[in-house]
């Protein structure tokens, strides 16, 4: 797959502010709530900016409107992104989700996404490896109605490590499910180290061309490369029998935070107040550094 970049520099730039903005709010949410996986919450900012942002065709506050895209955190471990951004777009205030985070009978936020809970989340996962298999559903059930809308999946790099998204992932080729995106944060970390010392993925991207998908390979942090990749992406034909599409993110978990980055110990835990001031300043300098 050939990317393309077609979005103007002003938008890129609104995306890249908002990335900063998203990833602010974060680290200030799980240090009110006080527990969050901010390696691979801070991993996925950049890319779940750009389709909240710009490319889903999705509405917060409409979340149940039936000709909606559909977006599946597999890595569902990774919500409170997800709750941040809705937030953001005015679903919630931030002040609403921390009293309503993982309460006793009012609970409405998890520690990982419950679609019985928050209407914004389009499945319940974080048991990782089945997020693929359900977007697979969804993709075969829009083909089935003719609709236009697309399914786009998230899974971490380290969750490829379960079956069965090997079996979604072949079964997608085989069913040739053109409404289908499949985006692999692969942050090279997961819970108990590099991904490539548990159980090595690669190469990834000759592996998802072998079951039948086309593949591009971005920098995940880069927000020109991510959009390339969507303004790339073709017109979402749920009858049309095509590859399916992958999209490989290089990133780097805890991005933005220096002392987080590439860090293993902060695949999960809270924050303490000093950690946040010390977060925030290196997310400032981060900032300053890249625009």
């Amino acid at each position: 797959m050939q990317i393309e970049l077609k979005t103007d520099e002003k938008t890129i730039d609104f995306l890249e502010a908002k990335a900063y903005k998203i990833r602010k709010d974060l680290l200030n949410f799980i240090y009110r709530i006080g527990m969050g996986h901010l390696g691979g919450e801070l991993s996925m900012v950049d890319v779940a900016v750009a389709l909240y942002y710009r490319y889903l065709n999705y509405d917060v506050k409409d979340a149940c409107n039936p000709d909606r895209d559909r977006f599946v955190l597999s890595k569902g471990h990774c919500s409170e992104t997800l709750y941040t951004i809705f937030s953001d777009l005015g679903a919630y205030t931030m002040d609403y989700m921390v009293e309503h985070f993982e309460t006793l009978n009012t609970a409405k936020f998890g520690m990982h996404c419950n679609r019985k809970y928050c209407e914004q989340i389009e499945a319940s996962t974080g048991s990782l490896g089945h997020g693929l298999s359900l977007a697979l559903g969804m993709a075969l059930a829009a083909r089935k109605q003719k609709a236009p809308w697309r399914t786009i999946v998230m899974t971490g790099d380290g969750e490829l490590e379960e079956g069965s998204n090997w079996e979604a992932i072949m079964a997608a080729g085989h069913f040739q499910l053109s409404n289908l995106v499949l985006i692999v944060d692969k942050n090279g970390l997961q819970m108990t180290g590099p991904t490539k010392d548990v159980m090595n993925i690669d190469p990834l991207d000759d592996k998802l061309r072998a079951f039948g998908w086309d593949v591009v390979s971005i920098d995940g942090h880069n927000m020109a490369e991510v959009c390339a990749a969507f303004d790339s992406l073709p017109p979402s034909e749920p009858v049309e029998k095509r590859r399916p599409i992958a999209i490989i993110a290089n990133t780097v978990k805890g991005k933005g935070v220096d002392f987080m980055e590439g860090n293993v110990k902060w695949h999960g835990g809270g924050i303490a107040l000093e950690q946040l001031e010390q977060a925030l300043a290196s997310l400032e300098r981060y900032r300053k550094e890249t625009w």
